[in-house]
């Protein structure tokens, strides 16, 4: 007789079902109990496997915290896609992606500080910059560039194509805003990207115009050659 995993075609192995559970554990611990106070033991001792079985799987708590930026970022990208599909209005669009994005991040707001700390060197494995981050931080720059895409607007090809790594800095100052953002439900990070949008709204259509096309473009390209 075929085992379970057998009859139902599952390709999952103990490795991979340990793996997993270590990686649950992990992200339910950086929700809850922030950043510092989840250890590799505390997480070995939770899913009742060795430190050494956790190290053979993630090498490292930073490994675990890339994880958790995958996880968050993908449940980014879904509820932006979802929500996106019934408007076509570049600033409506931008608007769920911002603000999806900071829903996700939501549950981790009592503890993004110790975040921020750990990741603030640019040397730093968890910086949202780094090498390790790329993945990522691929999945934040294309939530930006479906909402781009998606929209119904007139924007000349070269300026579209190059604005969703704008966004994707903006994301990226937007969300240190709201680690220090002590206001009920952070309600001045809410504030300032409405008021940015409503910005943004304005400036879009004219920069197409002759005179102003050139520097947009020069200044994107320079966002370019930053990120490079």
């Amino acid at each position: 007789m075929f085992s379970s995993e057998l009859s139902t075609g599952s390709t999952e192995t103990k490795s991979d079902r340990t793996r997993r559970l270590l990686r649950d554990i992990a992200l339910r611990s950086f929700r809850e109990r922030g950043y510092d106070a989840t250890t590799i033991r505390h997480i070995a001792a939770e899913a009742g496997v060795s430190v050494g079985t956790t190290n053979y799987h993630f090498a490292s708590k930073n490994d675990l915290v890339q994880e958790l930026y995958l996880d968050v970022q993908d449940a980014h990208a879904a509820r932006a896609a979802e929500l996106s599909g019934s408007t076509t209005g570049l600033i409506d669009r931008l608007r769920i992606a911002y603000e999806t994005g900071l829903d996700e991040i939501e549950p981790y707001h009592p503890h993004a500080p110790e975040f921020l700390s750990a990741a603030m060197s640019p040397r730093s494995p968890i910086n949202p910059l780094s090498t390790d981050s790329a993945d990522a931080l691929r999945i934040t720059e294309s939530v930006f560039r479906a909402a781009v895409t998606g929209a119904d607007h007139r924007l000349p090809a070269d300026i579209a194509e190059k604005l969703p790594r704008v966004f994707v800095l903006g994301h990226l100052l937007l969300a240190l805003f709201w680690v220090y953002d002590s206001s009920p439900e952070q309600r001045r990070t809410r504030l300032l990207l409405g008021a940015g949008l409503t910005l943004l709204g304005r400036v879009l259509p004219v920069v197409g115009l002759p005179g102003v096309r050139g520097p947009v473009r020069q200044l994107l390209d320079l966002v370019d050659e930053v990120q490079a």
